[in-house]
């Protein structure tokens, strides 16, 4: 055995009513707290400068989805003209990403209130898009120093965005599985969020006031996060990033719908992976596994249904293989042509013979 590992800091208060918490949390990081939300959580940062009182110095709700460059560089002049020295970001991953953006810059600490399950609070990774391309970064400087995580703030996502955002953060633990920096200990959580996800995310849908199934995919959610920032992914996130970033396709979505698809092209090359995948889905194969818990949350399992064009899937594939991300199987362009189309139809996913590749 032969591997490497490096912990990721960064303190969680993981409680219903944490958001309590706030001010005395905001208070060890910063005195000028920059609070960021998108247009449509602008209630929930008002709350929190509610809370912080005067420490809060304006209430930002400007975070779009992908993270537009130019979307990144108002952030930046308005937290510089107000002389922020720290941000707090309540959200998803679009407004966590653009605090980032902001943070790299400006070389304050983060606070992050997920109300999601996307998992970038917890990472050093972020992206931005500009021309249609997405570029993904990664610098330790960037991780929120403290995550506040609150289920009873998850109450009010919407079922069908619960269902795709948990996807997401399995997507995650999928990939940490057979990433080429994978470890032992990382596995061992990614397993676990996929477990905690699989079996609660179901639940969520279903009844979207269960506390206990939303902590769970909280918990689950965490995971997910952890592993995508200790370790790297692979094709199925070069997808995800193309996709958005060419097509301006919803990001949880995409996720939901590609991934069944990958898992099956790299399943004869990732055999234990995929196994451990099979295993904590309760399921005796991974990738029909997630296509079917896809259609029990009530998610599209086809990108036509989100706008993309039909003819750009050549587009996404000269993209995806044009600088490929590590994988276990080799990228071919003729194989994620084929893994494309079947995703932008919406079919079963199929596996890939040697050949194909």
């Amino acid at each position: 055995m032969c591997f490497n590992f490096e912990s990721l800091p960064s303190r969680v208060v993981f409680r219903a009513g944490a958001i309590e918490e706030l001010a005395a949390e905001t208070a060890r990081l910063g005195s000028r707290a920059f609070v960021i939300s998108t247009p449509g959580q602008r209630r929930l940062a008002e709350r929190c400068a509610a809370l912080l009182g005067d420490k809060a110095i304006a209430v930002y709700d400007k975070a779009l989805m992908h993270t537009p460059g130019d979307s990144v560089r108002a952030g930046l002049a308005e937290a510089q003209r107000l002389n922020a020295d720290c941000c707090v970001a309540i959200g998803g991953g679009s407004t966590i990403g653009l605090a980032k953006a902001i943070a790299y810059e400006r070389r304050f600490p983060i606070i992050a209130i997920p109300t999601t399950y996307s998992g970038s609070e917890v990472t050093p990774i972020w992206g931005h898009t500009e021309n249609g391309i997405k570029h993904v970064t990664r610098h330790a400087h960037v991780q929120p120093r403290t995550v506040l995580y609150d289920p009873l703030l998850t109450l009010a996502l919407p079922p069908a965005i619960s269902g795709t955002s948990g996807v997401n953060a399995i997507a995650h633990c999928v990939e940490a599985l057979y990433s080429e920096t994978a470890n032992p200990l990382v596995s061992l959580m990614a397993e676990e969020g996929i477990r905690a996800l699989g079996r609660s995310l179901p639940k969520v849908v279903k009844a979207p006031s269960d506390i206990d199934a939303r902590s769970d995919a909280l918990y689950g959610a965490w995971l997910g996060g952890y592993v995508l920032g200790a370790v790297g992914m692979a094709l199925h996130h070069k997808l995800a990033h193309v996709l958005g970033g060419a097509f301006n396709l919803p990001h949880a979505e995409t996720h939901t719908v590609v991934l069944p698809h990958v898992v099956a092209y790299n399943s004869s090359a990732a055999p234990d992976a995929i196994r451990r995948i099979a295993s904590a889905l309760g399921v005796a194969n991974a990738a029909q596994g997630l296509f079917d818990l896809n259609r029990a949350i009530g998610a599209s399992v086809a990108l036509k249904d989100f706008g993309m064009p039909e003819g750009g899937i050549d587009r996404a594939v000269e993209l995806a293989t044009a600088n490929p991300y590590y994988n276990p199987a080799p990228i071919r362009a003729d194989a994620i042509r084929q893994l494309l189309g079947d995703a932008w139809e919406g079919r079963p996913p199929r596996s890939f013979s040697g050949d194909a590749r």
